[in-house]
Formats: C-alpha cells, sequence, structure tokens
C-alpha cells in the first residue's frame, strides 16, 4: 500500500494508545478515538494526564490527528489499531468485554480490505476464536477475503523515558501474509527497533503474555526469599548484591508487583491453560507470593512496633507513593492500597502522598484522602512505597524529618540504599 493511501484509527488513548498516535502522526494521517469524551477535550487541547507525552508533541502533530468520540470516522482509516485494556473479573478471570464491545463498533465502521490490528494483551487464541467471528458477525465480512486481522503486543513501559516506542522492538503477526507485509510496512516506517514476524497470531499472543509472566513469576522468587531473610534476621539486598556478583544472575528486587500488566497478565495464561487440562502451578504461586506482599510489609513493621513497646492502635504513619510503579501516575491495580487498608484495619493513621497522582480521580476510586505534603515531626513511621524520583530527589535527610525522631523508615523499593533504612 502506498504510504499517501494509508490512514490510520487507534482505538483507545491510553498509555499504548496515545504514544501510538504521536509516533504514527509523524508518517500519516491518524484517526485518534476514546469513548471518554474528557479525554478528548484534554487532548484537543494539548494536555495527557498519564504524562507520557507533553504538550508539546501533542500539538506539534495536531495536524494530523483527529482526536474523536465518534467511532464513524474510522470509516476514513484503512488500518485500524485495538489498544485497549484487559482487565481481571474478581474472580481472577479474563474480562474481554471491553475489546468484545469495540469490536462490535468497527465491524459496523469498515470498509472492504481494510486490516484490524490488536496490541492488548491476551491469552493465546483469543483474537481468532473472540475477536474475529465478533468482526464477521457485525460487518458481514469474511477473514481474508473481505478484511484482515492482525496482533501486535504492546511492550509500553509506563514512566519510562528510555525504553519509548520507536525504541522498542516490535512482533508482529497477522491472518495472511498480505496482512503481515502491510504491518511490516506501517510499523518499521516509524519504529527504530528489530520488527519480528512470528509465524502466527497465537505464537504473538503467547509471547507477550509470558514477557509478564517470567517477570511476575522472578519477583515472586525474589520476595519469597525476602520473607525467608527476614525471618533468619538476614538483610535481603546485601545477600542479592553478592549474588550478583556472578555473570549469570538475573538482577531481581524484592517489591510490590500490581499495575495492568504484571499483577494481570499471568491470569490470562493459566486461564486459558485450565481450559486444555492442565492445572498450572509456579505461575500461580508466584502470583500468590506477589499479592501477598503488601500485608508482608504490614506484618514486618507491625513486629517492629512490638520491639519498640509501641502499639499499632493510633499510631501515625506517612505512605510516600501511591502508584503502582515509579515516575508514572497511573495508580491500577496497586499494591500499596493494600499496606494502606491493613494499616488502618488494624486501628493506625495513615495518610498518603504522591504529588504524581490526579487527587480527585484516585480518591473517587479508593475512597482515600490523600495529602499534599507531609508534616514535620510528626510521624510514627514512613513507609516509602515507590521509589519516584521526586522522592530521590527530595533525599532521605529531610524524608527522615518527617518523623518523629524515634519513627522507623521501611525503604520498601531499596530507594536509600545503605542508609541504615529498613528494607524488604
Amino acid at each position: 500500500m502506498r504510504k499517501n493511501n494509508i490512514k490510520i484509527a487507534i482505538i483507545g488513548l491510553g498509555y499504548v494508545g496515545l504514544p501510538l498516535a504521536i509516533v504514527f502522526a509523524s508518517k500519516y494521517h491518524v484517526i485518534a478515538l476514546d469513548i471518554s469524551k474528557n479525554r478528548i477535550d484534554e487532548l484537543n487541547n494539548n494536555f495527557d494526564k498519564t504524562g507520557e507525552i507533553n504538550s508539546s508533541k501533542i500539538k506539534k502533530n495536531k495536524n494530523k490527528i483527529l482526536f474523536t468520540t465518534d467511532y464513524s470516522n474510522i470509516k476514513k482509516s484503512n488500518i485500524i489499531i485495538v489498544t485497549l485494556p484487559t482487565p481481571i473479573f474478581k474472580n481472577k478471570n479474563p474480562n474481554l468485554n471491553i475489546i468484545k464491545t469495540a469490536c462490535k463498533k468497527i465491524a459496523k465502521n469498515i470498509k472492504k480490505n481494510d486490516t484490524i490490528i490488536f496490541e492488548s494483551t491476551v491469552f493465546p487464541g483469543a483474537t481468532r476464536k473472540y475477536f474475529i467471528p465478533i468482526l464477521e458477525k457485525y460487518s458481514k465480512f469474511k477473514i481474508n477475503n473481505d478484511f484482515y486481522c492482525g496482533y501486535s503486543p504492546e511492550r509500553i513501559n509506563p514512566g519510562d523515558k528510555k525504553h519509548v516506542i520507536n525504541k522498542i522492538s516490535k512482533i508482529i503477526s497477522a491472518s495472511n501474509n498480505k496482512s503481515l507485509n502491510l504491518m511490516h510496512q506501517i510499523y518499521s516506517s516509524v519504529i527504530k527497533a528489530k520488527i519480528y514476524k512470528a509465524p502466527s497470531i497465537e505464537i504473538a499472543e503467547a509471547a507477550k503474555v509470558i514477557e509478564n509472566c517470567q517477570r511476575d513469576i522472578n519477583v515472586g522468587f525474589i520476595n519469597e526469599l525476602s520473607i525467608i531473610f527476614d525471618k533468619l534476621n538476614l538483610n535481603t539486598n546485601e545477600i542479592l548484591k553478592a549474588a550478583a556478583t556472578k555473570w549469570n544472575f538475573l538482577d531481581f528486587k524484592p517489591g510490590l508487583v500490581g499495575g495492568h500488566c504484571i499483577g494481570i497478565d499471568p491470569y490470562y495464561l493459566t486461564h486459558v491453560a485450565k481450559e486444555v487440562g492442565y492445572t498450572p502451578e509456579i505461575i500461580l504461586s508466584g502470583r500468590k507470593v506477589n499479592d501477598n506482599m503488601g500485608y508482608e510489609i504490614v506484618k514486618r513493621i507491625i513486629k517492629l512496633l512490638i520491639k519498640k513497646k509501641t502499639k499499632i492502635k493510633k499510631t501515625k504513619f506517612l505512605i510516600m507513593g501511591f502508584t503502582f510503579k515509579e515516575n508514572c501516575n497511573d495508580t491500577r491495580n496497586t499494591k500499596v492500597y493494600d499496606i494502606y487498608k491493613n494499616l488502618v484495619s488494624k486501628g493506625a493513621e495513615v495518610e498518603i502522598y504522591d504529588p504524581l497522582i490526579e487527587q480527585k480521580n484516585v480518591k473517587k476510586q479508593y475512597n482515600i484522602n490523600f495529602i499534599k505534603k507531609p508534616k514535620y515531626k510528626y510521624y510514627d513511621s514512613v513507609i516509602i512505597a515507590v521509589s519516584h524520583n521526586v522522592f530521590i530527589k527530595e533525599g532521605i535527610s529531610n524524608i527522615k524529618k518527617f518523623g518523629k525522631d524515634s519513627a522507623l523508615i521501611f525503604d520498601v523499593k531499596n530507594t536509600f540504599p545503605n542508609k541504615g533504612l529498613l528494607y524488604l
């Protein structure tokens, strides 16, 4: 397809969709769609609430992007890329409803020879089993005769300014060679890194989901070690530092595993594994350890307070950081919430400080009041839960001033190593 004829629609303008829209706008006309009118209004005013794209970049590409909530606008495109979230239900089963609903709307607006590409994380077989049939049913078209499909898993890392979208290697897969070649054409035109052609859509889907499973398992292993070493009164970070002197030791650190990827995606793989008659053990055990780390941290703090003969009831805590990871404002599935609710359930008085979050929306979601600035010499314990650069800039000497003279300072992520603090 000639470059001048290519028009791309992006469905979903979150942490994945907006950067993708911006990078494609450097070469093509882009229709950027989101069902949130507030989101579209903000983007039309050159503001990205996720903090991933600065105002000048949005403004620079304004003449190449149409920000819209109207699905009928995708009729102007011939390539539609779906970058919508894939959460889980309360029972940990995959929730594909957001994409299924979008597929119905897409199907009613596609033309012959259009290509629909999915970037959302799913389990192997989801595209062919669920999404393509919906597209066929509501469009009255047939796959590979009237329209084409592809799958190219996203690898966006929120808050990471080094591994940006055009520098991350890209897996592509498609329903036939024609659409695969088209995908290679458009992605290679904006991505400087390697483009890898997977043999099938199912292989690309599986590759994506195991990337996050692998990380989850490795962090779960290190978290379990930290529990063991705490009981042995040994410093986990010092042990990891010593072990890392071996050339092939994997450098993972203990911590909280939340967010919309690593804390969610393993359940997609375990779901499909159970469907084919196998109950995963390692994947689920890693999930169990990581899901319990917020409670493990509170257990350790209580143990230390008991040593100091301090009751947790009415004890004043400051939690620094509420997002699921450092240097981003995303609070989805944050495990810091587990620390908070466990402390509150035991009668502690807890304040949370995170200058990166949008307090109004997060307060509505979690029903928590956030403070604008910590008080000085006020807290019995300070928990540095997230390693934001803004906290590093604040410095441990200033952070210590938030606590009373005898305050416990618990540094979950070893943000300030070798400072005599309490670590995982």
